[in-house]
């Protein structure tokens, strides 16, 4: 994520000359060097000592760790914090950095690796207007993006948009499965099921309709379309995905609580 990041930034005008990475390994130091000529360091206190902004892109069971021992660096420099790693509250972060920080928690999703992310954004109240403008313009460099009011709407984000990619990628292989049985090559099952979902969203994204009245309109009284939305809807497919978010909700709940123990 950290480096689909790096890429949208150069992509959206950003010089790589004001992008340094602090990475352990020198294998990918010397790739990200590389590949977008920007600066890596191995040590993360050296990296602090020149931010102004500051990104934890590292595994949520990580950033303590990580976190705690840059304390008195950050406190010195007072960067914006901006973290990506899901789970970690704002609170439990800036508590292992020092306290009185300016804090943005972001969840972003996968598909920001081909610059089609969708991030859920929320910032604490030390944030101002200007370093929620830069935390925005980050994000918005590999999707779209938007502000909660609140954090704990971030759970449900995560269940959503951030889950949400793997539900869609179920559904394409369901589709696939389905038309490879009727008959069809599976291979070109799989061509025609991505490309529909794929069809079917940029419709959606561009259209002044809605979901249910572009569905609607696709859906021919009598019609096979009709046919095939009934099986959907008597297997209960409404229920299903109200389960599935509230199930995520609820574990991402939970890692929440888990990875907050020892703050």
């Amino acid at each position: 994520m950290a480096e689909s990041l790096i890429g949208g930034l150069l992509a959206s005008g950003h010089k790589s000359s004001l992008i340094s990475v602090s990475e352990p390994e020198e294998s990918r130091r010397s790739r990200l060097l590389a590949d977008y000529d920007v600066d890596c360091v191995e040590d993360n206190t050296e990296l602090v000592e020149r931010a102004d902004l500051l990104l934890f892109a590292v595994k949520p069971q990580l950033l303590q760790q990580v976190a705690q021992p840059l304390r008195n660096s950050i406190q010195a420099k007072q960067p914006l914090i901006i973290s990506i790693a899901a789970g970690i509250r704002s609170a439990d972060l800036e508590q292992w950095l020092g306290g009185d920080l300016a804090v943005v928690r972001v969840m972003p999703n996968t598909p920001a690796l081909v610059r089609a992310g969708a991030s859920g954004l929320y910032a604490n109240h030390r944030v101002s207007s200007e370093q929620k403008n830069q935390a925005e313009s980050i994000m918005r460099s590999v999707g779209l993006t938007v502000w909660l009011e609140n954090e704990s709407q971030m759970d449900i984000v995560t269940a959503l948009s951030g889950s949400g990619p793997a539900y869609i990628f179920r559904v394409i292989e369901a589709m696939e499965d389905a038309a490879t049985l009727a008959g069809l090559a599976r291979e070109t099952s799989r061509l025609l099921a991505i490309e529909t979902v794929l069809g079917a969203a940029k419709l959606a994204v561009e259209s002044k309709d809605s979901p249910a009245e572009l569905r609607q309109k696709v859906t021919s009284p009598g019609g096979t379309t009709e046919q095939g939305l009934k099986q959907l809807e008597q297997g209960g497919i409404e229920q299903l995905f109200n389960n599935a978010i509230n199930a995520a909700v609820k574990r991402s709940r939970e890692m929440g609580d888990e990875l907050s123990i020892g703050s």
